[in-house]
């Protein structure tokens, strides 16, 4: 039998209602209801110290009390029952040096707080009412308390979508010449892998140089051309040279007499041998280079002739006093009409390579644009417009090869400024400023771009970027200006005519290798870099 059903027993004979009548108990029966009290009070002993833990706020001393006494049996005070820890307590003593005396002679009770979260019991404790109404957690609470508070003051319409955090004044600007040295390491970026790296090259120096002795630094002259058969014809004082880029061989076409000297060049399109050739006596002449013979000697300027350009089996000039002549050099009678547009010399002329307009620029400042004759290959009388943007000379003209009606103007060195003009509408779409003399001015036929030679200050060659106009190459070299620019059959070389006497060759234009290769019938043009000229 257990101990609590003998004291049920016990209990059960002793009348409740008034004192005890009988004898004292046997002595069996005594140790029978002090071991039953001894149980009941180790078990509420255990109770009151579990429910210590729980509540670790209170004050230790309390805790000692409450625990000394709960530990000791009423009979036996010498004897104690062991405390059992609690579930939350740590296995970790405490270090105490100032211990406080304690009367009963029991040791501190201090709770661990290696548990508890004061952050969040603060929180709740401050918070409890608005947690309730909201149905919110702490988490969210927090969040939608930041979130009121950087959007505060936003005087937008939907403050939830902008920018919270923002520069109400804008940072100061870094003083002049400061340089970060930081910059290149934040600024860089990988490329998309998909995106392939170009393997173009532009080189910085020319290929070839060649001899030009006695060439004429004259900026209203044109003196050099390249024909679709791969001869140059340049022209070196009173004498025109003929170089064959395939073979090297260099020929001496003609050397006029007097003080007579070549103004301007122009090969025949189609890739004909034969080149025309102005004077400073005011004719123009026709010559076949293959038989090295003279065909016909042209008038109809009063003063020398500086700018010649074909469209078919009509010869255009410009002459010194302004005007232009349409020559059919099938006829006898060749002039076929005179336009009178300009009041100072046509430095520039150029046909379309459609043949659908003529573009004259002239050292008074204006680009005419001439429109063709129906079923004719020479202009109208009358120009189809009249720019006067320039504020010098515009000597330098290029039509595009694969835009029809985009036309690209240089000025001189009071203007330094090179114009694309559209000549279907009339309107200037782009303008930049080279901060030199424009020279001359060629278009790519393999990228979209454009390539301009400059004389003062840096007498450079310079790349640009069609139709944003940025620099894509500048290339240097020359010592003095460049005045003339020609391009190779297959578009790849670009050939430079300098004041300081020589003649240099830019490999600028090569395909790039990842794209489609260069048909057959261009490839022989590779031989031009075989030669050794110099």
């Amino acid at each position: 039998m257990s101990q609590f059903n003998l004291l049920n027993e016990i209990n059960s004979l002793i009348p409740m209602d008034g004192p005890m009548t009988r004898g004292p108990l046997p002595r069996w029966q005594k140790k029978a209801l002090e071991g039953s009290r001894s149980v009941k009070n180790s078990s509420s002993s255990l109770i009151n110290i579990s429910n210590l833990s729980f509540h670790k706020l209170s004050l230790s001393t309390t805790h000692s009390a409450n625990t000394s006494s709960a530990a000791k049996s009423p009979g036996d005070k010498k004897k104690k029952t062991p405390a059992k820890r609690s579930p939350g307590r740590s296995h970790t003593t405490t270090p105490n040096n100032n211990k406080t005396p304690n009367s009963g002679g029991d040791d501190r009770f201090i709770p661990s707080r290696s548990n508890s979260n004061f952050d969040l019991c603060h929180y709740m404790t401050n918070n409890a009412d608005n947690t309730v109404e909201n149905n919110m957690s702490p988490t969210q609470e927090a969040q939608s308390a930041m979130e009121k508070a950087l959007s505060e003051g936003m005087n937008v319409p939907n403050a939830s979508q902008q920018r919270l955090l923002q520069y109400n004044i804008k940072a100061p600007a870094a003083p002049e010449g400061h340089q970060n040295p930081l910059r290149i390491i934040y600024s860089q970026s990988k490329a998309p892998s998909t995106v392939k790296a170009s393997k173009r090259y532009i080189p910085q120096a020319a290929d070839r140089i060649l001899d030009a002795p006695d060439i004429i630094d004259d900026y209203y002259l044109n003196l050099l051309d390249w024909s679709a058969s791969n001869i140059l014809a340049v022209a070196l004082g009173n004498s025109i040279y003929l170089w064959n880029a395939g073979t090297g061989q260099i020929e001496e076409l003609l050397t006029l007499e007097g003080s007579d000297h070549v103004c301007s060049l122009a090969w025949i399109q189609g890739g004909g041998s034969h080149l025309a050739i102005g004077i400073t006596n005011g004719t123009t002449e026709l010559w076949d280079c293959d038989r090295t013979k003279r065909l016909r000697i042209m008038e109809g300027h009063s003063g020398r002739v500086g700018s010649l350009s074909w469209n078919s089996y009509v010869l255009s000039s410009g002459s010194r006093s302004g005007t232009i002549v349409h020559h059919d050099v099938r006829d006898r009678d060749h002039i076929v009409s005179t336009l009178n547009a300009h009041t100072q010399e046509v430095c520039g002329l150029k046909w379309s390579p459609d043949g659908r307009f003529l573009a004259s620029g002239g050292n008074d400042n204006l680009l005419n644009i001439w429109a063709s004759v129906s079923g004719e290959k020479h202009s109208q009388t009358q120009p189809l417009y009249t720019f006067n943007q320039h504020m010098a000379a515009v000597k330098g003209l290029a039509w595009c090869p694969w835009s029809p009606g985009i036309l690209a103007s240089g000025g001189g060195t009071a203007d330094r400024t090179i114009r694309l003009w559209n000549v279907n509408n009339g309107t200037n779409l782009n303008t930049v400023d080279t901060r030199s003399q424009v020279c001359s001015i060629l278009w790519s036929q393999t990228y979209k771009e454009l390539i301009s030679g400059h004389g003062y200050a840096n007498n450079q060659l310079i790349i640009w970027k069609y139709p944003v106009m940025t620099k894509v190459a500048e290339l240097t070299g020359h010592t003095a200006r460049v005045l003339h620019l020609a391009m190779s059959p297959d578009g790849t070389t670009v050939l430079s005519a300098g004041a300081d006497e020589t003649l240099r060759l830019w490999n600028c234009f090569v395909p790039d290798p990842a794209k489609s290769k260069a048909p057959e019938k261009l490839k022989s043009a590779k031989s031009i870099f075989k030669q050794s000229i110099r």
